[in-house]
C-alpha cells in the first residue's frame, strides 16, 4: 500500500468514513485545478468546501464537475488579489 492511501484509510479510521466514498482521483483533479489556475492555497480550501457540499448531500461528482469547471475558468484578470497572486 502506498503512503497515500494509508493515510487515507488512516484518516478516514479516525473520522470515523468510509473510504470507499471519497474518489481520490476526483479530489486530487480538482486540487490541481484549483492549485495551478486560482492559487495554490485554493487546492485545499476548495476541496474543504466540496466535502462540506457533499456532506450536505451533494454527490461529490457533480460538486466537483462544477468547481474543477470554475477552476478551470478562472482568469488572473478577475481583479482580486491573493498572496499568490498580488496585484
Amino acid at each position: 500500500m502506498n503512503t497515500l492511501a494509508e493515510w487515507t484509510k488512516r484518516v478516514s479510521a479516525e473520522l470515523e468514513l468510509d473510504p470507499d466514498t471519497m474518489d481520490q482521483t476526483v479530489l486530487l483533479d480538482l486540487a490541481k485545478e484549483a492549485a495551478h489556475n486560482v492559487a495554490r492555497p485554493a487546492a485545499p480550501l476548495t476541496t474543504f468546501l466540496v466535502g462540506v457540499a457533499v456532506g450536505r448531500g451533494l454527490p461529490l461528482a457533480e460538486a466537483a464537475a462544477k468547481v474543477t469547471a470554475m477552476a478551470a475558468s478562472w482568469s488572473d484578470d478577475s481583479g482580486l488579489q491573493t498572496e499568490s497572486n498580488p496585484k
